[in-house]
């Protein structure tokens, strides 16, 4: 007679209880992203309401994440261009 075990190991037990908390963790994580986003579109549309262009607004957030020497930059070189084909 075979005597076998069916039973998973100790350490895969541990092992998925473990998976399972990442995961669960992950999930909670991305819930949190779901309801920060929602607060930024709040945010926009009250600016919006307040006659604010969020275009610009979005613009302005994304220049204020970069180095001050890049943007430096890449103004001179669009300015370069622009002159270049008579826009400035």
């Amino acid at each position: 007679m075979d005597d076998i075990d069916n039973t998973p190991p100790e350490s895969y037990r541990v092992t998925a209880d473990e998976l399972r908390q990442f995961i669960e963790r992950y999930e909670r994580l991305e819930a949190e992203k779901k309801d920060i986003a929602d607060q930024q579109k709040e945010v926009m549309a009250e600016a919006k309401g307040r006659g604010y262009d969020t275009k610009v607004m979005r613009k302005v957030i994304a220049l204020r994440k970069r180095e001050p020497d890049d943007i430096a930059e890449e103004e001179a070189v669009l300015d370069m261009y622009k002159q270049a084909l008579g826009m400035g």
